[in-house]
């Protein structure tokens, strides 16, 4: 494989895990009724948080979790409870009211403070495990391995395919306002309702193949990886 096979393989796959386009209603209504400065600069904060957490994985790899003693199959399994809890709530509920103050206090609140506040609200679980997941991190620590044999050159390129997933996925998102005017309000809470359960499905997956993977024979291959055959 050479650096630019390398390249485009890690791209792709980030990118697909990532999902930044199938995941623009859901910035959409969590930035509901922001001023376009303060919701442009929570996609930017999202970008960073992407890079910074990606880029330090790619280089620590799996120490981390080996420090803290926490197996790849547990951290999927915990990831998939939030993302089951996350998709409940937005089948549930009209996802939007989660995010009610979004509208409030923007007048004379620079754009700064409200992307700060709101952030803070997102990174757990819109920012993690919904953007970045075990799917992600495993993905960049698989190609971390691979990297390595192309020395330095190898390594920059990881990272600059990591900087380029979370700039296209920040462009994703200064593009939700064009998506929230053409869905209106009852589009968007059509789409986030069938969205949560397409989550709450991916959540349940995400914990099938966490406890398959720490078990033997308790989970069906197929039920692991159902469409593996098929490709």
């Amino acid at each position: 494989m050479s650096q630019a096979e390398l390249a485009v393989n890690f791209f792709v796959a980030l990118f697909a895990l990532i999902d930044p386009i199938g995941n623009v209603p859901l910035f959409a209504a969590a930035t509901l009724g922001a001023a376009a400065a303060g919701r442009r600069m929570v996609a930017v904060y999202i970008g960073l948080f992407i890079l910074g957490f990606l880029v330090f994985f790619y280089f620590t790899g799996v120490a981390l979790l080996e420090f803290f003693g926490i197996s790849m199959p547990a951290f999927r399994i915990a990831g998939g409870i939030i993302l089951f809890i996350l998709g409940l709530d937005m089948v549930r509920d009209d996802f939007t009211t989660m995010f009610a103050d979004a509208a409030e206090g923007i007048e004379g609140q620079s754009a700064r403070v409200y992307a700060k506040q709101r952030f803070e609200r997102l990174i757990v679980p819109f920012a993690m495990p919904l953007l970045i997941g075990p799917g992600s991190i495993s993905t960049v620590i698989i190609y971390a391995s691979e990297a390595k044999d192309f020395g330095l050159g190898g390594m920059a390129v990881g990272v600059a395919v990591i900087a380029a997933v979370s700039v296209v996925t920040v462009a994703c998102f200064w593009a939700s306002p064009l998506i929230s005017k053409a869905l209106g309000r009852i589009g968007m809470s059509i789409v986030v309702r069938v969205l949560g359960l397409i989550l709450c499905a991916l959540a349940v997956q995400f914990v099938l193949v966490g406890v398959g993977d720490a078990t033997r024979g308790l989970v069906r291959q197929d039920a692991k990886a159902p469409y593996a055959e098929a490709k």
